[in-house]
């Protein structure tokens, strides 16, 4: 069985996001998701708020892709942990997704000669992010077998929605949520008064 793994320590789960499980959909035999916490970002809004935004991002996927599975059990601070604990679903072949944006500090990951042992990688395009050939090659000399997605995620961020509440960046159910819960502040911020002549 193929599987894609996706931890995500997004802050918050994106539109764009949602794009690439369905793209992962239609080519892996089961996409496995989790909220992580990522040890080289600070202050993060709390996991289990990220963990149920993910889990409603997955719900609005319209239509349902069966093989698209929350798995928050896999969330470590070391994705050499996640992969171990995958590995425990038997006879599995495992890629590890990651944006473009994380390829650069890939080296510095926990025993990543280990890690990079037991997964293929799959690189997610990110508008703004280039792919440099000399970050890929390091990476193959660390014993990486990677492949370049034919997919370039949507030019959507979550740093965009925390900063400015970017409409276009989340998801209906996950704004919704954002909003209940108050998790940015850009959402408190007052609206330009409208001038009254």
């Amino acid at each position: 069985m193929r599987i894609a793994l996706f931890g995500t320590s997004a802050d918050p789960p994106t539109a764009g996001h949602q794009a690439i499980l369905c793209w992962l959909a239609e080519r892996y035999d089961r996409v496995a998701v989790w909220a992580a916490d990522n040890p080289f970002k600070s202050q993060q809004t709390p996991l289990q708020h990220r963990a149920q935004m993910l889990q409603l991002l997955i719900a609005e996927i319209d239509p349902q892709r069966q093989n698209i599975g929350f798995y928050q059990e896999l969330s470590s601070h070391r994705t050499l942990e996640t992969v171990e604990k995958a590995q425990q679903w038997g006879q599995v072949e495992l890629t590890l997704v990651i944006g473009a944006d994380l390829i650069e500090q890939l080296p510095r990951w926990y025993r990543i000669k280990d890690l990079l042992q037991q997964v293929q990688l799959l690189v997610i395009p990110r508008p703004g992010y280039g792919i440099e050939e000399s970050d890929l090659a390091r990476l193959r000399e660390l014993g990486a077998k990677i492949a370049i997605a034919d997919l370039t995620g949507l030019d959507v961020s979550s740093t965009a929605y925390r900063d400015r509440c970017d409409p276009e960046a989340v998801t209906p159910k996950v704004k919704a949520y954002i909003h209940q819960q108050h998790l940015y502040k850009c959402q408190d911020a007052p609206k330009e008064k409208l001038s009254i002549r």
